[in-house]
């Protein structure tokens, strides 16, 4: 297995736990980041009627998301100072095992290869902020579960979890700052 990369800090857990708002929020301050592959191929594949959306093809939607990771990863190599990833390649494992779908050999590769800093921060399940749109059609119990499997995911790795708590994305990024320090 691949060393940990101290510098690349994962954002992970169930969709509509304030991931992204909380990574734009950081954005804003200077961090650098990896925007999240699942919604980005969801508008992307409906924008064409594709075939790799989660409700039409699991197995092709998940691996356009490895693609997706493992790129984000690779151009994020000669980034200084930490970076921000929405969800990173163990997420994939997260949802394989939440969608009933084995974990090929190639995904346990990539999640060996693109290793990210030994922290993840989870981002729990939160009803009062949990909402579904276009993208996002996942009822809360399924959202719910996705945070469950992505977290075990990250732990069979080796990751240690970081549940950040269910305050505003004020207190959340200043939490994650005094753990990662400032911006390069």
């Amino acid at each position: 297995m691949k060393e940990q990369e101290p510098r690349f800090i994962v954002i992970t857990g169930g969709p509509g736990s304030g991931k992204t708002t909380l990574i734009e929020r950081l954005a804003s301050e200077g961090y650098a980041h990896a925007p999240e592959a699942g919604r980005a191929i969801i508008q992307a594949q409906t924008a064409i009627d594709g075939p790799a959306l989660p409700w039409r093809d699991k197995e092709l939607f998940a691996e356009l998301m490895l693609g997706w990771e493992m790129r984000s990863h690779a151009m994020m190599q000669g980034h200084p100072g930490p970076v921000l990833f929405d969800r990173g390649v163990p997420d994939i494992i997260g949802y394989r095992r939440l969608e009933g779908l084995p974990v090929p050999a190639h995904l346990s590769g990539a999640a060996h290869l693109c290793r990210y800093a030994k922290r993840v921060f989870l981002a729990p399940f939160w009803p009062e902020i949990y909402g579904r749109d276009a993208e996002r059609r996942q009822d809360g119990e399924t959202a719910r579960r996705t945070c469950q499997v992505v977290a075990q995911a990250y732990a069979d790795l080796g990751y240690e979890i970081v549940e950040l708590p269910c305050r505003p994305v004020t207190e959340r990024a200043a939490l994650i700052r005094g753990m990662i320090g400032p911006p390069g």
